[in-house]
């Protein structure tokens, strides 16, 4: 399936992936000049972080019930609730303000990001296609292009407020048109009768936990590494991020193709080594210029492990309880917000950003060995009986 048909297919998920990713991508390339205005230490920015991971994981566990109360509106409702979050945190100026703003922001885009993937799901289920790399590779493309406009802002002196506000009314502009019917989907009575997946969703968060954990260093602290490591000026600092967004898309578009001629498994292991070795050219980086090669080739590896993780778990459980697996799996990788930014500040102020963009390359890493063991699970088919994978 080509990469248009498989967008056409999930347009309308598709766009709140876009939605998501120009929030983000505007806030990661604003983090130094929010820092400055905070006035805090690498460690204390980095605790301050954790006030976005607390709403995610939390809304983690409310999502699954709000999609079903919500059902065909629960996309619009999202996407709505998250423009309006993001108002509040570009008009913080003390610390715990700006934390609990992030908390409000975390909590929408954690709910808006479980009822999208879950649709996702639900597509590739119905199509008997691969979806999620092109609706993640939205998400970067959307990630990439908002950090290429703070670039420009940032450089004209603009604060964060005004720019979050028009990225605001451009997703309420998208909301009317993502209206999507849910089907009821019940326990028929194999499926129903078999035990929880707990470790389908446990293995699987593992692995969406370490590209997660990877993604969230590289977005919030690549502009500072460039800008104070490397003494880049502030758009091209802003450009750090912008490049991890622009290739990581690149990544999920090919990913899309990839996943249709071989096992998630094995672009799993190829990605992890690949955004591994990214993260050590980042790391020893002399210059801004060897710096985006190395976030480039980061974002082209670590682009695809994350969708693959949630694509998996999708096939692994029954589908009554798809939605369900995949906020549990969400979970899981969204913890890693609660651990990446304390101990990306805590070992920056110890031993400087190199040392620490090197541990990233090692937590890519860990990603290997854990989909060796999802490649032995079975898989759920369509007549609801579980089948063997061959990777």
């Amino acid at each position: 399936m080509s990469i248009l048909n498989a967008l056409i297919i999930s347009r309308r998920p598709a766009a709140a992936f876009v939605v998501v990713g120009l929030f983000w991508g505007c806030f990661a390339a604003y983090v130094p000049h929010i820092k400055a205005t905070l006035g805090v230490s690498d460690a204390l920015f980095g605790t301050l972080l954790l006030g976005s991971a607390t709403g995610l994981v939390s809304s983690m566990w409310l999502a699954p019930i709000l999609d079903r109360w919500l059902g065909a509106r629960a996309l619009q409702c999202g996407v709505v609730f998250l423009a309006i979050a993001w108002l509040v945190p570009g008009h913080m100026h003390t610390p715990l303000a700006f934390a609990i703003s992030l908390g409000l922001v975390g909590l929408a885009s954690g709910l808006l990001d479980v009822v999208m993937n879950a649709r996702v799901s639900l597509l590739e289920a119905a199509h008997d296609r691969p979806l999620m790399n092109a609706n993640h590779a939205m998400f970067s493309v959307a990630y990439g292009v908002a950090a290429l406009v703070v670039a420009v802002t940032r450089e004209a002196g603009l604060p964060p407020g005004p720019v979050f506000a028009g990225f605001a009314v451009v997703s309420c502009l998208v909301a009317p048109f993502i209206w999507m019917d849910v089907p009821d989907i019940e326990a028929d009575e194999e499926s129903g009768n078999g035990r929880y997946p707990l470790w389908p969703i446990i293995l699987c968060g593992a692995i969406v936990l370490v590209a997660f954990m990877s993604e969230a260093t590289v977005e919030a602290w690549s502009a500072l590494h460039l800008e104070r490591t490397l003494h880049g000026r502030a758009a091209e600092g802003a450009f750090g991020p912008a490049m991890l967004g622009l290739t990581m898309a690149i990544g999920r578009f090919s990913g899309q193709a990839v996943a249709a001629r071989w096992s998630e498994i094995v672009v799993v292991i190829f990605a992890a080594i690949v955004s591994a070795i990214g993260a050590v050219i980042a790391a020893l980086a002399p210059s801004p210029a060897v710096a985006y090669l190395g976030f480039g080739i980061l974002g082209l590896g670590v682009s695809v492990i994350g969708p693959m993780g949630l694509a998996l778990v999708g096939k692994l459980v029954a589908p009554h309880l798809r939605t369900e697996a995949i906020g549990r799996t969400a979970v899981i990788g969204f913890s890693g917000f609660f651990f990446a930014p304390v101990l990306m500040g805590i070992v920056s102020d110890a031993f400087g950003l190199r040392v620490a963009f090197g541990g990233v390359a090692v937590l890519l890493l860990l990603a290997v060995p854990l989909v060796l063991v999802v490649a032995k699970l079975p898989r759920w088919n369509r007549k609801g009986a579980g089948v063997m994978p061959t990777p």
